[in-house]
């Protein structure tokens, strides 16, 4: 089977074959007494883990592989939501099931708050329906040892199959010499249209921080940050964040969220190289990466309302607006006030109202 354009494979057992005539309480039971027999599966969450393994999947890439794979054995289906919610129950995962009328679904626990899906209180826990739009369920609260909620960070490359996407040319106004050429894996964007925007300890302020902690892609960091290193090898740190934040402003073209998809949307740092517009955090998020990467100098997100920028801790003496932290001056470094050096505030911000995100 195929899942974000990627091919894999697990073994399953020939004489497995999962059939539920309804949703009784019988029929779960069989259909799980039966997966649960000893050595029925074992190979087959094996062969899931494995793959989590070897391509560096997260939380959420891996709940979304076991469902590809129980789709391509069953469809869309009771059975395969059984045959996911089993696998995922006995990779270590918190689920649960839910029922309603003649469908059955299953419900992750999360560490993190996400927007925009509904969820249901267990225990104190928040529990998400997955593919599920349903406000109402009857829920098998039975629990499983050792099992943990899903978590949402990215903290390495996954590794998907490689499809690259046309060649884009990307060109600072201020510094011509800045030009670079640009490819991402089509893969890795498809798999970001899946993955849900979330935030910590009910803060909204850390989903950015969500985005901006995630690594660029390998194969992304290969092509363009050997380029940009040239364009600024021997400068100091502020003529090199200079030429860096100039590229950011005005290689790429801005636009509002809601005129683009029609609801807010941060992207991850692949996504801003991919999309033709990009609005302030998205710019925010790519030049943070690019800072932290490429010049190692401690990076974090500014915000003001209705407004994200960044600020740059450099270890040179810069001039410029600040915000003071843990007795530490961070620059104002804003990728969306256009011609703008480091150390301008956009006009109307104010520094002393202003939050900060912190970022690895």
């Amino acid at each position: 089977f195929t899942y974000c354009g990627t091919k894999c494979q697990i073994r399953i057992n020939k004489d497995l074959n999962l059939s539920l005539q309804d949703c009784s309480n019988e029929q779960l039971s069989n259909v799980w007494t039966q997966l649960s027999a000893e050595g029925v599966l074992n190979n087959t969450i094996r062969d899931c883990l494995a793959i989590r393994v070897g391509r560096n999947l997260c939380d959420w890439a891996y709940l979304n592989l076991l469902s590809s794979f129980s789709k391509a054995m069953y469809g869309n289906s009771n059975e395969a939501t059984m045959l996911t919610s089993y696998i995922y129950a006995q990779s270590g995962y918190k689920m649960r099931l839910g029922r309603n009328e003649q469908h059955i679904y299953l419900l992750y626990a999360s560490e993190h708050g996400i927007y925009d899906i509904a969820y249901f209180d267990i225990d104190g826990l928040k529990f998400y329906p997955f593919e599920c739009d349903k406000d109402k369920l009857e829920i098998c609260d039975a629990s499983f040892p050792k099992e943990k909620p899903l978590s949402l960070y990215i903290p390495q490359n996954q590794k998907f199959e490689y499809n690259a996407s046309d060649v884009r040319t990307l060109t600072s106004r201020r510094y011509p010499d800045v030009q670079v050429q640009v490819q991402v894996n089509k893969n890795l964007i498809e798999f970001y249209n899946t993955y849900p925007s979330s935030e910590i300890n009910a803060n909204f302020m850390t989903r950015w921080a969500m985005y901006a902690n995630t690594p660029l892609d390998a194969k992304v960091k290969e092509e363009l940050y050997p380029a940009l290193k040239e364009k600024i090898n021997g400068l100091s740190q502020l003529e090199a964040a200079n030429k860096l934040l100039n590229w950011v402003q005005t290689a790429f073209v801005y636009e509002y969220d809601d005129k683009v998809w029609g609801h807010d949307r941060a992207f991850f740092a692949e996504e801003t190289l991919y999309y033709p517009y990009c609005d302030c955090e998205d710019r925010s998020i790519l030049f943070s990466r690019l800072i932290r990467d490429l010049l190692g100098l401690k990076t974090i997100l500014v915000y003001y309302p209705g407004h994200l920028a960044s600020a740059v801790c450099f270890t040179d003496k810069i001039a410029g607006d600040y915000i003071m932290l843990d007795d530490k001056r961070f620059i104002i470094t804003d990728p969306t006030y256009i011609g703008a050096p480091v150390g301008n505030t956009m006009p109307d911000m104010d520094n002393t109202q202003a939050s900060v995100i912190l970022l690895e």
